[in-house]
């Protein structure tokens, strides 16, 4: 078990997440109910995931958290992209939020595999 708050990827991930709920605010309210709820429902699983796996009372459970998360990454990454080709954000700050987005992924990837193997 381990307190998730001390883990670099779940601090990166939790600031995406402001960020994200940041940029949804402003979009058109008729997406209220739509892009907006899956947006952060996809960023906040990320930390989420973390968060569950470091309750996790053994290394197949925590690595099955860090899958979700990576796959909730992966819905993010895809809704930036909807998100930017529907015009409702500058392509400049979709592109800051995907490269935060892909560090968080790229620690996620490394993070299951010294799970995974932990030699």
């Amino acid at each position: 078990m381990q307190d998730f708050r001390k883990l670099k990827v779940w601090e990166k991930a939790h600031a995406l997440v402001l960020q994200i709920y940041r940029l949804t605010a402003a979009l058109p309210s008729e997406e209220r109910f739509g892009l907006t709820i899956q947006m952060r429902r996809s960023a906040t699983a990320i930390p989420t995931g973390i968060a569950q796996g470091c309750g996790a009372t053994n290394d197949q459970d925590f690595s099955r958290s860090l899958q979700a998360a990576l796959r909730s990454g992966s819905e993010l990454e895809y809704q930036l992209i909807l998100c930017r080709d529907l015009l409702y954000a500058d392509a400049e700050r979709i592109a800051e939020l995907d490269a935060a987005l892909v560090e968080v992924k790229k620690m996620l990837v490394v993070f299951h595999q010294r799970i995974n193997n932990p030699n």
